[in-house]
């Protein structure tokens, strides 16, 4: 998805896109040894699996079961190349 890429999550919450975000040691706080499985082994992959850093545009609860609708806009840049 674009930078710039809004996606509501249940009724009110929205959340943008706004940059890439490869995996750092504070990951683990998450689970431990979460880190060392989203680092590639293989010399064909990529060395690491990365993910998108987000900013909430609207608050709202948001529950498992809820909708994800992506909302874009025409004039969007596409995510950088790492």
């Amino acid at each position: 998805m674009p930078l710039g890429t809004r996606i509501e999550l249940g009724p009110t919450a929205v959340v943008e896109l706004i940059g890439l975000r490869t995996p750092c040691v504070l990951i683990d706080r998450f689970r431990t040894g979460l880190k060392r499985q989203v680092l590639s082994s293989a010399k064909t992959d990529p060395a690491f699996r990365c993910g998108v850093l987000g900013v909430v545009r609207a608050g709202g609860q948001v529950a498992a079961g809820d909708c994800a609708r992506v909302l874009s806009d025409r004039c969007q840049k596409p995510l950088p190349s790492l």
